[in-house]
């Protein structure tokens, strides 16, 4: 690293404004007579030696922590570099030690069951992260649930796909996010009924709080899926808010009432879409929308 000149300090010697600082010591010297201040500085810079895989990462500090790692990312790792302090490569047998002691790091990370159950769940989320292109608030409360699942002993001799599933859907409804249950299944590849009784276990054990359901938040789905315009989404959601207000929508599924709402509102502004079509799009039957029209319909 080359030196670098401070020039608001000036040389209690020659009296001339050309302190120089020298990176590797931390010492202050004058550029013009050589003079060398008795204290030293602390150099504020990024570390020069590096312990990540790939050694350019110059930062002072790691990972930030997080619930979403099952060892909240405070655990330590041995790097990849086959490399002494001094950076010189090592020599075949301690090269061998060192692999040895890279196996059993890992493996001493997660030693019981229910460490090694939390490593896999959170890994069958982050997958599910990608999948369902599910947000990071999201995917943190889900695993907050899960390790709340894990103390109260949920997790013993069932699946962890139904119970990541459950947690997930819960999230889900807990932030108001629009995830079927049928979106959750299919992207974690088990069937339906598995995740709607894991997801009861864990609500009945855990005592979560679940908010209501908002129908307007499926509008946007099912609209983007059946290729609505926006004037039609707008006529849809101003249907929706009347409807709420006469508490029409109290105890009906969100996604049917949506989708009725849509299918009306596209009736009304000369849209040529079906109900099979809407029914697609939204994943009820044409029975549930034609049931649910029949209660908006004196709302247009």
């Amino acid at each position: 690293m080359e030196d670098v000149p401070i020039t608001k300090q000036r040389c209690p010697s020659c009296t001339k404004a050309k302190m120089i600082l020298d990176n590797n010591t931390g010492e202050l010297f004058c550029s013009f007579c050589g003079f060398v201040m008795p204290e030293k500085l602390i150099e504020g810079g990024p570390e020069w030696r590096s312990f990540s895989n790939d050694g350019t990462d110059r930062s002072r500090v790691g990972a930030g922590t997080s619930i979403t790692i099952h060892d909240m990312g405070l655990s330590t790792i041995i790097g990849q570099q086959n490399k002494d302090s001094t950076g010189k490569p090592l020599d075949s047998s301690m090269k061998k030690s060192i692999e040895r002691l890279r196996t059993w790091d890992s493996r001493s990370q997660a030693h019981t069951s229910a460490e090694r159950n939390l490593r896999q769940a959170l890994s069958e989320m982050d997958k599910m992260k990608a999948k369902l292109s599910i947000s990071d608030p999201v995917i943190e409360k889900a695993a907050y649930i899960y390790r709340k699942a894990i103390e109260r002993k949920l997790v013993k001799g069932r699946s962890i796909h139904g119970l990541v599933a459950a947690c997930i859907y819960a999230s889900c409804r807990n932030t108001e996010t629009s995830r079927t249950l049928d979106d959750i299944a299919n992207g974690i590849n088990i069937r339906r009924k598995d995740v709607a009784r894991c997801y009861r276990l864990i609500f009945r054990e855990l005592d979560l709080k679940i908010p209501v359901p908002d129908p307007v938040k499926g509008v946007s789905r099912i609209a983007s899926i059946a290729g609505l315009g926006e004037k039609t989404k707008r006529k849809a959601i101003n249907i929706l808010n009347k409807a709420k207000k006469l508490g029409i929508v109290a105890g009906k599924d969100p996604m049917g009432i949506a989708a009725a709402a849509l299918y009306l509102a596209c009736i009304s502004s000369g849209g040529s879409k079906t109900q099979k079509e809407i029914s697609i799009a939204s994943g009820v039957t044409e029975v549930t929308i034609r049931n649910r029209c029949a209660g908006l319909k004196k709302l247009l």
